[in-house]
């Protein structure tokens, strides 16, 4: 009977160690501001918003490199263990990837260390890898500011990049979503980078999903029209579902700022192929 009553216990311990449903707003680093909003309607949903000033002397942008110089792939990693391992402040997850399967707690992949691909472009220090996806949209990062565009592809000279599916928002207006896509009608967990006008700020969001009572999910039309309301120019969707992460760095450990739902287990990080980090150089 004890080899139930555990994993039981394990289980529902792990749903009090999510982030409070209590809305908070505070500065987690020079030039990045974090919060936590609680919606009740028309489900229950935690969005969790950061808010980066690429302006702010000191901050620097960083994407997950390829295995090496010659290599198209990645070794997958957690969020938290991309944090860590580059010395970062703040991470999130970024392009979807392959290959990928989640059945059961035990068989899944990739694991930590796997060697994956992202799905579209990627750009790590000018290092350019992942197959390009003209259908798709790309985040290109050169120096402090950031432009979203069409092509999938970053021009020369871009330092860090990830590619997402679909825009939401374009110049500030709803951009009608592609709709084959079969899981954007349906509450859903969500990560999105989104920027200003001019480029020089930016958003990362992640809605927690597929965690009934607690948070549900938005469906796209629903997540863009949050956005809208926001003020961000331009909305890119990333990786989401069990993929969804945001991570901070806390005394020198990654502390979860959402709730990942990887194979169904509430606070359990997915090993991922790449992430968009930030760190600040403090003089």
């Amino acid at each position: 009977m004890g080899f139930l009553i555990l994993p039981m216990l394990f289980y529902i311990g792990r749903h009090f160690q999510r982030p409070e449903l209590k809305n908070t707003k505070k500065q987690l680093f020079s030039g990045i501001t974090y919060e936590r909003i609680i919606l009740k309607q028309p489900r229950p949903v935690v969005i969790h918003i950061t808010f980066i000033d690429l302006k702010v002397p000191g901050i620097k942008v960083f994407v997950t490199p390829p295995i090496n110089q010659e290599s198209q792939g990645t070794r997958a990693r957690t969020t938290s263990d991309f944090l860590q391992e580059f010395k970062l402040q703040l991470a999130i997850n970024a392009n979807y990837f392959y290959p990928f399967h989640e059945n059961t707690p035990w068989d899944y992949y990739p694991r930590i260390g796997d060697t994956v691909n992202t799905i579209g472009q990627a750009i790590s220090n000018g290092k350019f890898y992942g197959k390009v996806n003209e259908n798709w949209f790309v985040s290109c990062i050169t120096k402090n500011t950031v432009k979203i565009i069409k092509s999938g592809n970053c021009p020369n000279g871009t330092l860090q990049g990830v590619t997402g599916t679909e825009i939401l928002v374009m110049d500030g207006k709803p951009r009608k979503t592609d709709s084959t896509h079969n899981i954007q009608e349906k509450p859903y967990s969500r990560v999105v980078i989104a920027t200003n006008k001019n480029g020089d700020k930016l958003w990362l969001i992640a809605v927690d999903g597929k965690q009934p009572l607690y948070s549900e999910g938005l469906t796209n039309p629903e997540l863009t029209n949050f956005l809208i309301k926001l003020g961000v120019d331009k909305a890119l969707n990333l990786d989401g579902g069990g993929s969804t992460t945001l991570v901070m760095e806390n005394n020198g450990q990654p502390k979860l700022l959402n709730s990942p739902i990887h194979t169904h287990i509430p606070m359990r990080e997915r090993p991922v192929a790449n992430h968009i980090g930030f760190y600040f150089q403090k003089k």
